[in-house]
């Protein structure tokens, strides 16, 4: 696959709009063979903007599909018309309501439902140390494990960012690791990011590279390390330490264990975000963690959105075309060894 897997992330984060693309257009399923019409209605879901074929596809997959709590065994519409004390249910309907109107496919929209509400898919993520961004105890974690010299990562740093800043005390964004071997300068700015990060100033040097991107060698490296006042010996010692090796490789193979085919690789609360099942990450991402402290029983504390706010560095690429190919930001695919670097120009297809 080429670099196209990503263009919905990409062109999403640019804000440019994908609606009526070619490749988005029509109905994503075929036509089913004639069967009893489906028509549900449920409080708290407005499915008048749909088409006829638009609610039978919503109707028929809110009946099939089981709510989200392993003790309330009944679909998703019984759910909610029954008013169970299951708190997803709602919100599931809605999810499914928004990807019918977006023309996702029938399989995408189960695979959408499963990656947010789908208990098994929750995992333990230890952040061991790792750089941390918001208070400790927030209710909500954000796992990341990006690249420096991955455009993707880039694009979505600035979004991750904010909601720390959005959600008052109730965020908090985990970085981890992953220098991906087809990038030959991500390594080398992941160890100048541990050695800040010995000193106190991993942020600030998280920052200065991914906004100069296109300048990562020693020589850039160490003029980042200048600016920032760090302690030049100790940071050249800290460049080539084993300890920092063995923290690069130690998140990578964590990484690794949860299957990590791409970066980046974001988890909020222990569920991994797919973003190519996100129309728009940015505000999907915000509606996400509004949902969770929901869902947990706690109110969103919403700090007012900047009116400015642009998902990406002032010198982020202007168009799909600036960007470098996926090749890139890819991981080894399903099945090779996890060392091995990507082809050129390919990028591994997502988790069937």
């Amino acid at each position: 696959m080429s670099f196209l897997r990503w263009m919905p992330l990409l062109l999403a984060l640019l804000s440019i709009s994908v609606t009526g693309c070619p490749g988005n257009s029509g109905p994503s399923d075929p036509k089913p063979a004639a069967s009893p019409e489906v028509s549900v209605s449920l409080a708290g879901v407005d499915t008048s903007s749909l088409t006829p074929r638009e609610r039978r596809e919503w109707a028929a997959q809110v009946s099939e599909i089981l709510s989200p709590c392993p003790d309330t065994p009944v679909s998703v519409a019984q759910c909610v018309k029954e008013q169970r004390p299951c708190k997803a249910c709602l919100p599931a309907a809605q999810l499914l309501l928004k990807l019918v109107k977006e023309g996702r496919s029938k399989k995408e929209r189960e695979e959408a439902f499963q990656m947010r509400f789908d208990p098994k898919r929750v995992r333990t993520l230890v952040s061991d140390g790792s750089p941390e961004m918001g208070p400790a105890d927030a209710p909500i974690t954000i796992v990341e494990w990006a690249d420096f010299e991955c455009p993707f990562c880039r694009l979505m740093s600035p979004p991750l960012e904010e909601l720390v800043k959005r959600f008052d005390g109730q965020v908090r964004l985990v970085f981890k690791f992953y220098p991906l071997s087809a990038h030959v300068h991500g390594e080398p700015a992941a160890r100048a990011a541990i050695a800040a990060l010995n000193q106190g100033k991993f942020w600030e040097m998280h920052h200065l590279l991914f906004e100069n991107q296109d300048k990562l060698e020693q020589a850039d490296l160490e003029r980042y390390a200048q600016r920032l006042k760090l302690d030049m010996v100790k940071f050249r010692a800290d460049l080539v330490s084993p300890d920092t090796k063995a923290r690069i490789e130690k998140d990578k193979k964590q990484a690794d264990e949860v299957g990590l085919e791409g970066t980046p690789l974001i988890f909020i609360n222990g569920r991994e975000v797919d973003l190519q099942l996100l129309s728009n990450p940015v505000d999907d991402l915000e509606a996400w963690v509004k949902l969770e402290l929901e869902l947990l029983g706690k109110t969103p504390r919403l700090a007012p959105k900047p009116s400015s706010a642009q998902p990406g560095p002032t010198d982020a690429p202007a168009s799909a075309s600036a960007v470098p190919a996926a090749s890139s930001s890819s991981a080894p695919a399903a099945g090779a060894a996890r060392t091995a670097p990507s082809a050129p120009g390919s990028a591994p297809p997502r988790k069937p």
